[in-house]
């Protein structure tokens, strides 16, 4: 039985998402603030988080910030609910880690469909994860230990987030191959956001801010224009 945590103030919303939730046959825990979230984060160990982003003390950007730099938590899928009008907002939670989102007012069919979609996305990653992965991946002066989610420059270890990570991963073991940005929201993201591509052409920007000697020139990561991006071939 999959996990699920509610994270919300509201107590229609919660009794409403429980209900449709516990009818699907999930278990349900629900925080009422940012700092309960957190806690109940690391005690419940949900399969997944629905993270409203208005919440009192710790608003819920913090929270899935907190959550997403802790390695324990990291991983876990967080969909953020939002006001309609709040699309800043649903921005910089997709930069900050959030896989997926929704807007109140919402339709219970949606928002268990967007659940289930996680859950079996989350279930494909772990099974990926179990098989035998390739120990580290150099390129130069970077490497990438895929067993490990670690990712170093010149022997010093990169902090990348979730979202920068996976981008690098997918990048790296295709050199030479295009992917436009609509294919990296999919893919990366796991849903179809592609009435705004910039939450990746912002990671790749902070992704070239760590992992290049210059940004302006990246060596790494090169920009196919009108396309996407592509990870550079050796020479």
């Amino acid at each position: 039985m999959a996990k699920i945590l509610i994270v919300d103030d509201e107590h229609h919303i919660i009794e409403l998402v429980r209900f449709v939730l516990q009818k699907e046959g999930f278990d349900v825990k629900v925080a009422q603030d940012g700092l309960t979230a957190i806690k109940e984060t690391e005690n419940y160990r949900p399969d997944l988080i629905l993270l409203d982003l208005m919440l009192p003390g710790i608003d819920g950007l913090e929270v899935c910030r907190t959550l997403r730099k802790k390695p324990e938590t990291a991983d876990i899928p967080v969909i953020m609910v939002t006001a309609k009008s709040d699309e800043m907002d649903k921005i910089i939670g997709l930069e900050l880690g959030a896989d997926d989102y929704v807007t109140k007012p919402f339709s219970p069919r949606e928002l268990v469909a967007r659940v289930k979609a996680r859950l079996r996305r989350r279930t494909g990653l772990i099974k990926h994860a179990d098989r035998k992965v390739e120990e580290e991946i150099a390129y130069g002066p970077l490497v990438v230990r895929p067993a490990r989610y670690e990712v170093f420059l010149n022997g010093e270890k990169l902090d990348l987030t979730l979202k920068e990570y996976e981008l690098l991963v997918l990048l790296i073991n295709n050199p030479g191959k295009v992917f436009s940005r609509d294919f990296l929201l999919s893919t990366i993201w796991g849903f179809d956001y592609t009435s705004d591509t910039r939450t990746v052409d912002v990671h790749i920007y902070h992704l070239r801010q760590k992992i290049e000697r210059d940004p302006s020139q990246p060596g790494f990561i090169e920009t196919v224009r009108g396309v996407g991006y592509r990870f550079k071939e050796l020479a």
